[in-house]
């Protein structure tokens, strides 16, 4: 951390694993603050992608015991530390701190439960920078959802867009309104295109080319329409296990072609997601995640808007989130608002994380 007259600069590493399984994000990033005005720069970011044995334990971690995810939640931990490591060998000096968001195994907010693995306190020990990590619980002990947790990344770094969208493994929007800042998830986005092409053996439909030779199937596009999720009020927020109950038995239990499944889940989440911008005034609507690539999705997505999203250069697109969980580390550090009870439902704006070497 640098301070200067009214300028505070911080060096991060923001860390993110998403439920898509494609890797590990990692994004070192500087943050200013300027007369309560907030910039960024990227400097540096990569995904490192999980061997499939990774792959298979993130997967099935749902469904350990107690003694296994703990078991877990230490060598993933090991993991990270070593992954940051690996990545910051090249740069002149460390980081100010790491901020992890680490990896959701489950997350029923409803219950009082969400669970982020990655060790905070082992990253530490092999890395030797200090750590902020576990960035939901204190929400969800609130009241909250937990989630979404990048909207308040949105107001402060990316406030000249009426509508941000994230498409990952879930996907989520956050906008601005008069009662404050409203966010949640909207439905499975790459979490369920990833896992028809996993039945194939292939990793994702690259560039949405299978999606595009498949035809809608109007019947599982009803079905997936009336799953109760959709209809709830906000705030709301999913995780695997929601995929899992809701739209996996939809999907497995439809005889049609992988392709044909592939395009009715596109018109499915296009649809979704259009249902929950007012197009009216035409907003400037971001789109940054994974699912940016899904060069058929963004196109029907563009159709049911009927104007054109923006898509930041790659480093923002792919790493945003990663960026922003180091500004939720920033925040953490300066004891100021990271999540907000506008989007989560929780009884109170808070100021959660971990925090290990400080």
């Amino acid at each position: 951390m640098k301070e200067s007259s009214k300028v505070t600069t911080y060096s991060v590493l923001g860390v993110m694993s998403g439920t898509s399984l494609d890797g590990l994000d990692l994004a070192l990033v500087e943050l200013q603050h300027k007369e309560g005005v907030w910039s960024f720069d990227i400097l540096k970011s990569d995904t490192r992608s999980y061997a499939e044995d990774w792959k298979e334990r993130l997967g099935s971690a749902l469904h350990e015991n107690k003694k296994s995810l703990a078991d877990l939640d230490l060598e993933f931990g090991e993991f990270i530390g070593h992954e940051c490591l690996s990545f910051l060998q090249a740069t002149k000096s460390p980081p100010d701190f790491i901020a992890s968001h680490g990896h959701t195994v489950f997350h029923q907010p409803d219950k009082g439960l969400t669970l982020q693995i990655g060790d905070g306190n082992k990253i530490y020990e092999i890395t030797k920078i200090p750590v902020i990590n576990d960035f939901r619980s204190l929400d969800v002990s609130l009241g909250g959802q937990g989630a979404p947790l990048v909207p308040i990344g949105d107001r402060l770094l990316f406030s000249e867009y009426d509508y941000c969208i994230n498409l990952g493994g879930i996907a989520n929007l956050s906008y601005e309104t008069t009662k404050g800042r409203m966010a949640f998830d909207i439905c499975p986005l790459n979490m369920a295109f990833n896992y028809l092409c996993s039945s194939i053996d292939i990793p994702y439909d690259d560039g949405g080319h299978l999606a595009r030779s498949g035809t809608v199937n109007r019947d599982l596009l009803s079905r997936l329409t009336s799953i109760p999720y959709l209809a709830e009020p906000h705030p709301k927020s999913l995780g695997l296990e929601d995929f899992v109950a809701h739209w996996k038995p939809l999907l497995d239990n439809t005889k049609i072609s992988y392709n044909d499944k592939l395009s009715t889940l596109v018109e499915h989440a296009a649809i979704e997601i259009s249902k929950n911008i007012d197009d009216e005034f035409e907003p400037k609507v971001l789109v940054t995640g994974g699912g940016v690539h899904n060069h058929f999705f963004i196109e029907r997505l563009n159709e049911h808007l009927g104007l054109k999203v923006i898509v930041p250069k790659p480093q923002i697109s792919e790493f945003k989130e990663a960026l922003v969980f180091a500004l939720l580390g920033v925040l953490r550090l300066r004891n100021e608002t990271n999540c907000l009870a506008s989007v989560t439902g929780a009884s109170r704006d808070n100021c959660g994380g971990e925090m290990y070497g400080f």
